[in-house]
């Protein structure tokens, strides 16, 4: 029988947050199958109710349209999925998600710049990387990384390193036990 220090959050198995190229999507989906869970991506979640590519709710209904939506979707997956979730790069800037996030089994897979632009292509359209993408990823990265690690229940370095080993690190530590609870 668990105890409240082993117990796990109501919530997600885990919940991956990180910038852009983080691999947030890859190494989510590779622990929910080692761990024999349901993973859902909200980015997809989003363009499967909005019908289209988060890149075109940017450019056609503006970012605060997407953030809603965003927002939203966080919610509804954060208290309804089971499994291992994956947040879009700034879904943590809503307050109301970080508010949602705090206990949970946050994995912040940390991404230096160098990786972060590699990983991205800076050639694919991502949209908040319009115009100079380098510059904007370097903001992006300056605002977003103390959030991020502020929220994190773990910190997974992600450079130079293969998808498959971080997600076996990752999943070891969603075994069963103390160190899989909630944050102190």
């Amino acid at each position: 029988m668990s105890t409240p220090e082993t117990a796990p959050p109501a919530g997600p198995a885990a919940i991956f947050i990180g910038p852009p190229g983080a691999g947030k999507s890859t190494v989510g989906a590779l622990v929910a199958a080692m761990l024999g869970v349901s993973f859902l991506d909200a980015d997809t979640v989003i363009e499967e109710a909005a019908g289209k590519p988060v890149g075109d709710i940017f450019v056609e209904d503006g970012e605060e349209a997407f953030r809603a939506l965003e927002g939203a979707t966080a919610a509804r997956l954060i208290a309804g999925h089971p499994g291992v979730l994956a947040l879009g790069g700034g879904a943590i800037l809503d307050p109301g998600t970080r508010r949602l996030l705090a206990g949970q089994r946050v994995i912040y897979l940390e991404t230096g710049f160098a990786a972060a632009v590699h990983r991205t292509g800076l050639d694919a359209p991502r949209p908040l990387l319009f115009g100079n993408p380098r510059a904007r990823m370097k903001v992006l990265l300056d605002e977003r990384l103390p959030i991020y690690a502020g929220l994190a229940w773990r910190t997974v370095p992600t450079d130079d390193r293969e998808p498959k080993h971080i997600a076996e690190e990752i999943a070891a530590m969603l075994e069963p036990g103390p160190s899989a609870g909630p944050r102190p």
